[in-house]
């Protein structure tokens, strides 16, 4: 279910021009019993470093969501998860990439957290308390607080620009 293309940072000028080719993303949504979830900051060195996001990674040829998203945690976080349920996919257009973002749930992982890229985490109940959050965020925190009732903000506005 993919609910229309969440424009970034319409500010920005887009690197490429006409059709752009759509990059794949797998992304966990790690819930815990007591209705926290985990994100993570993008580490040093990436584009959005120090913005806050639900972990994941690009799909490789021939992989499924699946297969990703275990890989993916697999190498950033050193957890082993049991399963991922589909959930949502969104596009977003960032002024680099257009990307596809496809939301899994994640309730069952072995292992503990290690965040093997220099990343830091934090478990969050609505609103988050970590800032900035990545644009292609804040559909899900949306989702979640839609699924719990929440109302009010789930998250602040940093006053940060999109690099």
């Amino acid at each position: 279910m993919t609910s229309g293309v969440l424009i970034a940072d319409p500010q920005t000028c887009r690197t490429e021009q006409g059709d752009r080719k759509i990059l794949d993303v797998a992304v966990g949504v790690l819930l815990e019993a007591d209705g926290r979830f985990l994100l993570t900051s993008r580490p040093p060195g990436k584009v959005y470093a120090g913005y806050w996001e639900f972990p994941g990674g690009k799909l490789e040829a021939g992989e499924s969501v699946e297969q990703a998203l275990r890989r993916e945690l697999h190498e950033e976080l050193g957890i082993d998860i049991e399963s991922a349920h589909r959930w949502k996919t969104e596009l977003v257009d960032y002024p680099h990439a257009m990307v596809r973002l496809h939301f899994c749930k994640v309730v069952n992982w072995s292992g503990t957290l290690q965040m093997c890229e220099g990343q830091s985490y934090s478990w969050e109940h609505l609103p988050v308390s970590v800032l900035p959050v990545l644009p292609g965020t804040v559909p899900v925190l949306e989702w979640l607080a839609d699924e719990r009732s929440h109302s009010g903000a789930t998250h602040s506005i940093a006053a940060h620009a999109y690099q």
